[in-house]
């Protein structure tokens, strides 16, 4: 299971949403071996006025949090972090200096989904790649 959360300066990000979210599932599915049918965004479009960004970035910046079941190796979501990164800029256009990701990790036992806790699922992928 994961849960991804995208922010972004509102005019920016809404004219990318649709796409950028098509290339994060693509790789997610990739790197975590999801099933295809397992796609679960959420956007935060931000007014620039209540977006306070590092220097060095443009309106362009934009931060990805990813919460997942404990499990992954390191190499997994390095490997993640790296095709994001390749990705979004290569379609995308947003250089790497204006992408954030972050990986949040917790316990099955912490999610609930389909009226069940996460550690009594039986998920039709694996945890552990």
């Amino acid at each position: 299971m994961a849960q991804i959360k995208i922010y972004g300066i509102k005019n920016y990000l809404n004219s990318i949403k649709q796409a950028l979210s098509d290339v994060i599932h693509d790789w997610v599915v990739e790197a975590l071996q999801f099933p295809a049918d397992k796609r679960a965004h959420r956007f935060f479009p931000i007014g620039k006025e209540n977006m306070y960004y590092p220097s060095g970035r443009t309106d362009a910046y934009t931060i990805i949090e990813i919460s997942m079941i404990t499990g992954r190796e390191t190499a997994t979501k390095k490997k993640l972090i790296r095709l994001l990164f390749d990705a979004i800029q290569g379609k995308l256009g947003v250089t790497h200096q204006d992408i954030e990701i972050c990986i949040y990790e917790s316990p099955a036992c912490n999610w609930g989904f389909r009226g069940m806790y996460g550690d009594e699922v039986a998920l039709n992928y694996r945890i552990n790649v």
